[in-house]
């Protein structure tokens, strides 16, 4: 079976650090373009940050360009993403995607497999 499971969420005040791993079950991770997003109550989905197939190529969105890091360990089938200096407006479900085609580059779109999300709040 087909599986995406996201981890490491919770609460956290402002300023703090969460990692949020993505583990797959039942394909590789490897050869695949991953994205993280994130869904805030009352807000549409937003693309938070992907990684290409390589791990070459990365993106980041604006909101988050020099406090989050995307990172893969094939390894371990994972993708992480390291969060720092957290502020209120991260507060939200972050969900890891994939796409089901191999060798792609960091995209936020055409993802096939979805998690279920972590729910990751930043709040004092």
């Amino acid at each position: 079976q087909l599986q995406l499971v996201e981890s490491g969420g919770g609460l956290v005040q402002p300023g703090g650090s969460l990692r949020l791993s993505c583990a797959a079950s039942g394909f590789t991770l490897g050869y695949r373009a991953i994205g993280w997003f994130r869904q805030a109550p009352g807000k549409e989905r937003e693309g938070v940050s992907c990684i290409g197939s390589s791990g070459s190529s990365t993106n980041y969105a604006d909101s988050v360009k020099g406090r989050f890091t995307i990172s893969r360990d094939n390894a371990k089938n994972t993708v992480y993403l390291q969060m720092n200096s957290l502020k209120p407006e991260d507060t939200a479900v972050y969900y890891c995607a994939a796409q089901r085609r191999v060798g792609g580059r960091c995209s936020y779109y055409d993802m096939d497999y979805w998690g279920k999300g972590t729910l990751v709040t930043v709040s004092s």
